[in-house]
């Protein structure tokens, strides 16, 4: 799913909680005005009683929705009365999956202060690392990787965040997870490498680059085998 479609879903799973229920009820109405950044009344609702990390039919929780919409203030106020940081969705999300999807840099660095689990993962597999990585937030992979995420986890389908970014174009994020020690030649469950995706995309230059961080030609598509060597040659 494309990074438009997930927020468009999100949106819609915010606003679709409006009309599921006959009557409003204070947890609902607490993650709504969690969502649009209304600190004041999620404060009050808190005063009030209000669970904190009630959740959702998805698992959604007001922090959750916070960080999606860049509500530092609200963040702040829900982390100091309580909410569990490493709460998670249906699907496995957590506060740091989605600001690293939405690259919040501030607030992932909040989280991460506040005890946000850097190797939580989705049902699908994917982590926080692999998410900034694919969406080109170089800010966000240096504070992951800074505070230990594995830069050689990968997700259901054998995918690193080195071939998230790599498939992506995102050179400063691929010389970062090669400093930090991502395996240059580690095969998906298809046999695609970092390289093999470089060349599939005609990144050529990305490919070069690649070569020069450790990534090997001898792999086992023979046709890509053999623009692997063109680029050697060039």
């Amino acid at each position: 799913m494309s990074k438009f479609a997930v927020i468009a879903f999100a949106t819609a799973v915010m606003f679709a909680e409006l009309t599921l229920a006959d009557e409003p009820k204070p947890e609902m109405t607490f993650r709504n005005f969690a969502a649009v950044g209304d600190t004041d009344s999620v404060r009050e609702l808190i005063n009030s009683g209000v669970e904190v990390d009630a959740q959702n039919q998805f698992g959604k929780t007001a922090l959750m929705l916070a960080v999606e919409t860049n509500s530092m203030k609200t963040v702040v106020l829900l982390l100091a009365r309580g909410a569990d940081v490493n709460k998670r969705t249906v699907a496995g999300c957590t506060a740091l999956t989605f600001a690293a999807e939405n690259g919040h840099a501030a607030i992932t660095a909040l989280l991460l202060e506040t005890g946000a689990d850097v190797t939580a993962r989705t049902r699908a597999g994917w982590n926080a690392l692999m998410i900034a990585s694919r969406y080109g937030y170089t800010q966000l992979v240096d504070q992951l990787l800074f505070v230990g995420a594995d830069p050689n986890v990968a997700d259901k389908g054998g995918q690193t965040a080195l071939m998230y970014a790599t498939e992506n174009g995102h050179t400063d994020i691929v010389k970062l997870l090669a400093k930090a020690g991502a395996d240059m030649n580690v095969e998906d469950k298809s046999g695609s490498t970092a390289l093999t995706l470089a060349l599939e995309k005609s990144n050529r230059e990305l490919a070069r680059i690649l070569r020069s961080l450790g990534a090997e030609s001898q792999i086992r598509n023979l046709e890509i085998n053999a623009n692997a060597n063109l680029v050697v040659g060039d």
